[in-house]
């Protein structure tokens, strides 16, 4: 590892103007690639101390064993020159987005003396037209088929074409009109090239002003008394229109555009794209990447759009780029845009309207692509092994952790404090098994309090369970006077069961996971000795930087960004969030929903509902008698007597007032058994 001062340039030997500057690590291998708009001021943003540098950033400068720059003269010119030096050196610490899969296109090869529609993946070659890129090539076989009953244009291999000329016969899409045989000399090159023109004139979207002349045709000819001439074309049309609805109108104002959205988390991101073109649909792409480098949603778009505009000229750069952030050098980045379109290309976010609702599309889309890309390598058997054997590594386990569980603590500045315990099994989720906690011994938000209750009662009952089996003694714990106590507060009902099903506490887990740095692992492994438990490992998973921190230690074990073990931890960490927050969200629904009749011993739902129903609403419910309630069927006298008590205690709210008018509002509105109507009373 090197020391960065090692070979910090001296002072003033750093031009204060546009560049881009490069590290070489000790082999001279080129690590990183960046650019500027002051080359002075950058650089020395990586010279500083280690400790205020991202984590990702201080790998890179301490593998590094020396910078260098090349000076340019605009930020244009700085933007060309990394993106070509990114391409030529492939540093391993720059953004390298990837496919996540290999999308195919509609490609016309205007080069040939023939031109030929076909599907094509993997790089452009001059003089094709694409269309798309597509999801399935499916797709385009299926539009390509449509639109080859009205131009008819050659579709075979060089083989195949070259075998029906020698031959003098076409081949079978020549015999059934879907291709117009050029290959025997059926059209002349000019005409089939114009039919090529017009195959692509269409597919980019320039639709109106053919489908009106086919129109036109059709009831000239129907004028004409030529009925199969008419019906041809009225097909025709119908195939055109069946085209077109593959891919619907999204943008009313037939707009060119490309819409870029990112979905990202600590480790990874995903971008998706989709190529609007005359207000449709017409491709959708997207790549997924390693977060190698210190980069924020900006950055990410910046690199998404070097790499997809890189290769582009012409109109392939559409006239509209938008974005969810803008680059920091979105000028020059525009600027870089309109000179490979060879026209002003705009850049920006969308505000409001289609292009706006459009963006969220995409959105949604690039989340789902990386759920999709996470849960591949979840589910991946070799994957998840490794995982586990790298988390046994780094935590110095006696074996591999088959059975993980995670704590983490949810509240709202301290109310409807609440915990989640969730379950992998050999790296996946065991949703059976999830557990959820009210934090009751205290009231306020204290976060290492609330972990070490949590982490007591959830022992606390597997040590319960093993006293029952015979597997485990009392006079074993250093603390058995509380073991037996109460473990109260869990969701679920916890009472042993002699059914033979799995109890819900009896298996330890390998590793405790908690969702936290020093002070919540402390408090883990405090509750775990207390209750003489030392053959359970606790590690804890800071979120702001992935550190895995162990008890005891003043230094965090920080694994590898591509370790499969931190992603397995990473995952296990955030399901035990989403499941504490859901828990906790729906807590504070049901209190800010909650009524004086939730408060009832013994009222369930059922006859919650059955008491709103027969009175309509609370304030009638109140000013009932005891026999007029023992009139609502399932109700007895004693629960009646309740009811009246109850809502007795509960002072109802003022009357509402109509702030329109001034008028007060009487309640006679009937309530749900959450008594919405009567919300004043609620709290």
């Amino acid at each position: 590892m090197a020391d960065p001062s090692s070979y910090r340039p001296e002072p003033g030997q750093i031009p204060d103007s546009p560049g881009v500057y490069k590290f070489r690590d000790e082999h001279r291998r080129v690590i990183y690639v960046g650019k500027a708009k002051s080359l002075r001021q950058r650089l020395a943003s990586y010279f500083q101390d280690l400790a205020g540098l991202h984590p990702r950033t201080a790998t890179m400068v301490t593998t590094a064993a020396s910078v260098e720059w090349t000076v340019v003269s605009t930020e244009v010119e700085a933007l060309q020159l990394e993106y070509s030096w990114i391409k030529e050196f492939d540093p391993r610490f720059n953004v390298k987005y990837r496919d996540d899969k290999s999308y195919p296109s509609l490609a016309v090869t205007m080069n040939e003396d023939y031109p030929r529609v076909q599907v094509m993946r993997g790089p452009k070659k001059k003089g094709v037209r694409y269309f798309g890129p597509y999801g399935h090539a499916w797709a385009i076989r299926e539009t390509v088929d449509l639109m080859l009953r009205v131009f008819p244009v050659r579709t075979c291999s060089a083989g195949v074409f070259k075998r029906s000329a020698q031959i003098g016969r076409p081949c079978l899409l020549g015999y059934i009109g879907k291709c117009s045989a050029p290959c025997v000399g059926r059209v002349t090159p000019e005409e089939h090239r114009e039919l090529a023109e017009d195959f692509c004139d269409f597919m980019a979207g320039r639709t109106g002003t053919y489908l009106t002349r086919l129109e036109q045709q059709m009831h000239e000819a129907a004028e004409e008394m030529e009925y199969e001439k008419a019906a041809r074309l009225r097909d025709d049309i119908g195939a055109l229109r069946r085209a077109m609805e593959k891919n619907a109108v999204v943008l009313a104002d037939a707009t060119d555009a490309d819409l870029f959205a990112v979905a990202e988390d600590e480790l990874e991101a995903a971008v998706q794209i989709f190529h609007v073109r005359g207000g449709r649909v017409r491709g959708q792409r997207g790549w997924v990447t390693d977060k190698v480098e210190a980069v924020d949603t900006a950055g990410l778009v910046e690199h998404a759009l070097q790499q997809l505009y890189g290769e582009e000229k012409g109109e392939s750069v559409p006239k509209e780029v938008l974005v969810p952030a803008l680059p920091e050098d979105s000028p020059a980045l525009s600027q870089w845009l309109a000179e490979r379109r060879g026209s002003q290309v705009s850049l920006r976010i969308p505000q409001r309207g289609d292009k706006k609702a459009l963006m969220e599309t995409v959105h949604r889309n690039a989340q789902q692509s990386l759920a999709l890309h996470k849960t591949k390598r979840a589910a991946d058997l070799t994957t998840r092994s490794r995982a586990l054997e790298e988390i046994a590594e780094a935590l110095d386990l006696d074996g591999a952790p088959l059975r993980i569980e995670c704590f983490d603590i949810s509240h709202l500045q301290g109310d409807d404090v609440v915990a989640s315990m969730v379950v992998f099994e050999d790296g996946l989720a065991r949703k059976g098994e999830y557990r959820r906690f009210q934090i009751k011994s205290f009231e306020g938000q204290d976060d290492v309090r609330s972990m070490h209750e949590v982490v007591s009662r959830r022992f606390r009952r597997y040590l319960q369970e093993k006293l029952k089996t015979g597997e485990w003694s009392p006079d074993d714990s250093a603390d058995a006077a509380h073991v037996p106590g109460d473990v109260g507060g869990e969701v679920d009902r916890d009472a042993p069961e002699d059914d033979g099903r799995p109890k819900r506490f009896a298996y330890p887990p390998q590793l405790v996971v908690v969702d936290g740095g020093q002070p919540q692992v402390a408090a883990a492994k405090r509750a775990l000795e207390e209750l003489g438990i030392d053959d359970v490992a606790v590690c804890g998973l800071a979120k702001r930087l992935e550190e895995v921190w162990l008890p005891g230690e003043d230094d965090p074990v920080v694994l590898p960004r591509s370790s499969e073990g931190l992603y397995l931890l990473q995952r296990v960490r955030d399901e035990a969030h989403r499941f504490a927050i859901q828990y906790q969200r729906n807590k504070r629904g049901k209190r800010l929903k909650a009524g004086p009749l939730d408060e009832v011993p013994g009222l369930g739902e059922s006859r919650r509902l059955a008491l709103i129903k027969h009175f309509g609403s609370v304030k009638k419910l109140r000013q009932a008698t005891i026999d007029q309630i023992c009139e609502v069927p399932g109700i007895g006298r004693k629960t009646a007597e309740t009811v009246v008590v109850a809502l007795a205690q509960a002072v109802p709210a003022g009357p509402a007032v109509n702030t329109a008018t001034g008028e007060i509002i009487e309640d006679e509105t009937p309530a749900s058994a959450g008594a919405a109507s009567d919300r004043g009373t609620e709290q």
